[in-house]
């Protein structure tokens, strides 16, 4: 026999498509041809196949060997191909037995030994969504591939293995040698980039207004903006936040668990992430880092982490007003689309957005019996970097005052979040009662034509919210948002439907961000 067949899965951001890869040995000089539009970290397999294939007991052919990635028009990036590039080349040797449709992903080490690769979840995703159940990966990213149902999964530590999986002949295998076992750094808790330890509410002291905001944007998946002073409790409020959203269910946990495969970097992972990630990147961030971006296909960037958790941007008018703009088409459609010359790139980004601000660069503009040193330039200058089109997607804006004296030393009860994170998941759950019917899990989902048709207040619970619309307080965006905002607050409260005040309470948060 002289063709060889595997699989393998080329991943453009989180969308996998099936590779098949063919290996041809010829009959004249000794070569190793690489087609169907490999990358350099690709090309170079060539290098990796051969020595690995050597060091485990199987070198390949001296005769030209040719393997063809398919379909051949499509760019194939990474080393994930070593595996089913070398496994193809010993079958179409006849060193191996390679038949049906199984999925080879993993990079290959000098020695023979495979190296997890990431990006391992969403590439078992879309072999088994196509039909491929059957997949071999490295042993390190065995417990990872595990969590996609249906998939069928072997993990070896070495090409010496795979090959006496494969039937090869076990007196001619060389296996490495064992190295000492080193404990992996766990990313089982949602770990490397948007893990936080969870922090209390009651570490706040204090500011009843503001925990109850919180409480309403966590009971709604509502977008936040906070204004005060320096010292006022804005961070604090933004990072306790995520103890009060509740576990992820199982669909929105393999969304967020793959997208932190392709950030991990071949990090073991061995669960689903199921608490929400929570992203705080600094006000120095470039576009790519918050958006998304790097060279050749774009990698997910900070409002991706978060999807279906927290994005936190404290100081947010020191950030470049380019990449705050550019969160306005995610905080619309949940997802990302990266455009490059090298593909597109698309990621979900269904986040809340929290944003923390002072009223003014010295930030004293807020204080009482302190004076404020900025010109009423410098201060509107400041506060312009949050552009109105931004600010009009958001919720809930909340003017934060100094905590007291008096409130600072209370009797140190405030309530925890373990009691207040059981009336968020209590309103959830009415919420998935109510919407499901429409295909939405939150209200700050909801579609206007839903909230002003079936989901209408009773007469005269909107009469404040209409008077605001007649003055040209608010836009159409800005009604619909007060209306998502109105319907949490009766959630919590236990209401079939908003009435008055839960309409003015909700008007009230939106006003006190117009009035800053």
């Amino acid at each position: 026999m002289t063709l060889g067949r595997t699989y393998g899965v080329g991943l453009v951001g989180l969308d996998g498509r099936m590779v098949e890869i063919e290996a041809d040995i010829g009959q004249t000089l000794p070569s190793f041809v690489l087609l169907g539009l490999p990358d350099a970290s690709l090309n170079e397999a060539k290098d990796r196949v051969r020595s690995a294939a050597k060091n485990a007991g199987l070198p390949l052919s001296r005769r030209r060997i040719t393997v063809n990635l398919m379909p051949a028009d499509v760019h194939k990036r990474g080393s994930g191909f070593d595996l089913a590039i070398v496994t193809a080349a010993l079958a179409a040797a006849g060193d191996v037995r390679c038949s049906g449709r199984r999925v080879f992903i993993a990079e290959l080490g000098l020695d023979g030994r495979l190296r997890p690769v990431r990006g391992i979840l969403p590439a078992v995703m879309a072999a088994v969504q196509a039909g491929y159940p059957e997949i071999t990966v490295a042993a390190a990213n065995a417990a990872e591939a595990a969590l996609v149902p249906g998939a069928e999964v072997t993990g070896f530590e070495s090409l010496a293995e795979v090959a006496a999986f494969l039937g090869a002949d076990p007196e001619r295998l060389s296996f490495p040698p064992q190295v000492p076992e080193e404990t992996p750094e766990a990313a089982d808790d949602g770990g490397s980039s948007g893990a936080v330890p969870l922090r209390d509410m009651s570490d706040i002291a204090g500011q009843s207004e503001a925990r109850f905001a919180v409480e309403v944007a966590a009971a709604g998946a509502h977008h936040l903006l906070m204004t005060g002073p320096p010292g006022a409790g804005k961070t604090m409020l933004a990072e306790r936040l995520p103890s009060l959203l509740p576990d992820l269910p199982d669909a929105h946990a393999m969304e967020v668990t793959a997208i932190h495969s392709l950030v991990w970097g071949g990090r073991p992972c061995s669960q689903l992430m199921r608490r929400p990630p929570f992203e705080s990147p600094h006000h120095t961030a470039s576009s790519a880092a918050i958006i998304g971006g790097g060279s050749g296909i774009a990698r997910p960037g900070a409002a991706s982490r978060a999807h279906r958790g927290v994005l936190f941007l404290d100081e947010a008018p020191e950030y470049d007003r380019r990449v705050l703009d550019a969160l306005r088409q995610p905080l619309e459609s949940g997802k990302l689309e990266l455009h490059r010359a090298a593909g597109t790139a698309s990621y979900p980004a269904r986040f809340q957005l929290v944003l923390a601000a002072n009223p003014c660069p010295c930030g004293l503009a807020a204080g009482k019996g302190i004076d404020c040193t900025c010109t009423p330039q410098q201060r509107r200058r400041y506060f312009s970097r949050l552009s109105g089109p931004l600010l009009d997607r958001v919720d809930l804006q909340l003017t934060v005052q100094r905590v007291s004296l008096r409130e600072l030393a209370g009797d140190g009860h405030a309530e925890e979040s373990t009691a207040i994170a059981g009336r968020v998941a209590a309103a959830r759950g009415v919420q998935h009662d109510r919407l499901k019917v429409w295909g939405y899990e939150t209200n700050a989902e909801v579609a206007g034509n839903v909230l002003r048709g079936a989901l209408k207040p009773a007469p005269g619970a909107t009469s404040a919210l209409d008077r605001a619309m007649d003055r040209q307080a608010l836009t159409a965006r800005g009604y619909d948002r007060v209306l998502r905002v109105a319907w949490s607050v009766a959630d919590l409260a236990g209401h079939l439907s908003p009435d008055a005040d839960d309409v003015g309470q909700a008007l009230g948060f939106r006003q006190q961000g117009a009035a800053a």
